[in-house]
């Protein structure tokens, strides 16, 4: 099992959670160095908050337990639609692996590239996009 596979692994396990508890089925974790550092799955009906998508609550996790999240890997079974995109782009996550595209809303192609776009000078490079 390659290492992209075996933290894809861990948010299958988190989507089923959140599938479980009557959430989208969608679960993230944040690698730094080879470790899980952050990880986290759908609470956005839970907590009656539509920013708390699994991408945002891997993130939240990994900046409580480290701080400083630059370079890491986002892992989600969902690619991150663009309010998980400005949210990844913000925290200047190096690398995001995702085994499905979202649709319409997803971050990573045009018209709403927010995770891909190189045109906004604030923002450093965006990260590679792996698609298992």
């Amino acid at each position: 099992m390659s290492e992209h596979q075996q933290y894809m692994e861990r948010c299958l396990i988190l989507a089923e959670r959140a599938a479980a508890e009557g959430e989208s089925p969608v679960g993230s974790v944040i690698v730094k160095d080879g470790k899980i550092i952050g990880e986290g799955y759908e609470k956005s009906r839970q907590l009656k908050d539509i920013t708390r998508h699994a991408e945002v609550v891997a993130i939240l996790d990994a900046v409580k337990n480290v701080g400083d999240i630059s370079g890491s890997v986002l892992y989600s079974n969902v690619e991150p639609c663009i309010l998980c995109s400005y949210a990844v782009r913000h925290y200047k996550i190096g690398e995001v692996v995702f085994i499905k595209y979202s649709g319409e809303l997803g971050g990573t192609r045009a018209p709403f590239n927010v995770l891909t776009t190189t045109e906004l000078r604030s923002w450093s490079q965006p990260p590679v996009i792996t698609l298992l």
